[in-house]
């Protein structure tokens, strides 16, 4: 089971540590996180109740595509892309690219919060 580390600090202490990585002055630990969030409330936004809930779909249900995860859903196709491409650039689902269409697939199963 892939779990996904997910820590919280503000924007200046990520990027300070970005900075020291890049410049040699920290390593990364296989424990780190790997997703970063500035608060609990953006972190909340992203992985809400309904959020996680549509990740659960996504991983039991294996849509070939956008269009078919909204059927399954229930949910407006352009509202779901827009969820689907925030939780893409935090790492969270991957999209994949096929010839007409494109399909998420979920990253991880579980998700650990790190302070």
């Amino acid at each position: 089971m892939k779990v996904i580390k997910i820590g919280i600090a503000p924007q200046e202490k990520i990027r300070e540590r970005v900075l020291a990585i890049a410049k040699g002055e920290i390593k990364p630990k296989a424990s780190d996180p790997k997703i970063w969030f500035t608060s609990m409330r953006s972190l909340s936004q992203v992985l809400s109740d309904e959020n996680r809930a549509l990740l659960d779909v996504i991983r039991t249900a294996r849509p070939a595509s956008i269009s078919e995860l909204a059927d399954i859903t229930g949910r407006q196709q352009g509202n779901l892309s827009r969820t689907l491409k925030t939780m893409s650039r935090y790492g969270l689902v991957k999209m994949e690219k096929n010839e007409r269409s494109v399909r998420p697939i979920v990253q991880a199963e579980s998700y650990q919060i790190m302070a």
